[in-house]
């Protein structure tokens, strides 16, 4: 077991590029990752890692090493996964997920989720940054949005159109735009988690066109450009979750409808394994059974448009 934690505590700083990454990674301190991993180079008298004041990378030797080394990892966590999941899903499970769909979809079905599988512990980190699943040692993510890495396999739990809206006061009091060049003359409240906050998307899937829209409010999230539209200070374009309440209660109007064909999906994503831990496979089949079918973020608003 000596070599073992060598070899895992190898293969945690490498895949950090930092011992104290690495270590968080594992529970242990930092001193005990440097003595294992100098004692495994001291062992194989060959060095694994290169170390600067900034960095960790691997060396041609330690590049090799640990292609190897991760396939033996991997097989003893299949072997001891599969004999832990014999008795069904427990144990603790690290979730990342996005924050205005962790507050407003996700955190409903996280509390049945945990009413139904009593011996599974929940972990849940609400972030709009783009973690990395392997380095930051979550078992499983709820992304929304375009799919980036390569390196997870992701399951699309439901589809999510995206809403133009504003209050009724500020429509009368500015009038109400007829096609989305109209927003040109409207004051848009921007969400800085968009890749573009300023160019919204209108159009199908083969033909689409942006707009240019300006403002003077601009934030990091869906929720607060919500709350500064139903304030009638403008108009804001958000995934329709973040907006279905205010919809449904009149308290914000659907706009351009005709134009908004196109649709976001969310994903659960886990990182690549041999073996899928029972938790992990409970939670993403219990998200995909939760949001099948028509998304309630959907219902009760505007006119009806096919998901998919």
């Amino acid at each position: 077991m000596d070599r073992f934690d060598e070899i895992s505590a190898f293969a945690a700083v490498a895949d950090a590029r930092s011992f104290t990454q690495g270590a968080r990674r594992l529970g242990v301190s930092s001193a005990q990752v440097s003595k294992l991993v100098a004692r495994l180079e001291n062992r194989l008298g060959a060095r694994l890692l290169n170390r600067t004041t900034r960095d960790v990378s691997l060396t041609d030797t330690g590049r090799a090493y640990l292609e190897r080394a991760r396939n033996l990892l991997e097989d003893f966590e299949a072997l001891e996964g599969s004999v832990r999941d014999q008795s069904g899903p427990k144990g603790l499970l690290k979730i990342s997920a996005p924050v205005s769909f962790g507050a407003t979809q996700l955190t409903p079905a996280l509390l049945d989720f945990a009413a139904a599988y009593p011996e599974v512990s929940l972990d849940v980190s609400a972030t709009d940054r783009m973690v990395n699943l392997v380095e930051e040692g979550f078992d499983v993510g709820v992304r929304i949005g375009q799919l980036a890495d390569s390196s997870v396999i992701a399951r699309k739990l439901a589809a999510v159109r995206m809403v133009t809206c504003a209050a009724p006061a500020y429509l009368q009091a500015a009038g109400m735009p007829a096609t989305p060049q109209d927003l040109s003359k409207h004051e848009a409240i921007l969400d800085n988690n968009m890749r573009d906050p300023t160019a919204w998307t209108y159009g199908g899937q083969n033909e689409s066109f942006e707009v240019r829209v300006q403002g003077r409010l601009k934030f990091g999230g869906a929720d607060a450009c919500v709350a500064a539209a139903r304030r009638g200070l403008g108009i804001t374009r958000t995934p329709a979750f973040a907006a279905a309440d205010d919809l449904r209660a009149g308290r914000l109007t659907p706009l351009l409808c005709a134009y908004e064909a196109q649709l976001i999906h969310v994903h659960a994503v886990y990182p690549h394994a041999r073996h899928l831990a029972a938790k992990v496979r409970a939670f993403v089949d219990f998200l995909a059974e939760r949001y099948a079918g028509e998304p309630e973020w959907h219902q009760g608003w505007g006119e009806a448009h096919p998901v998919g």
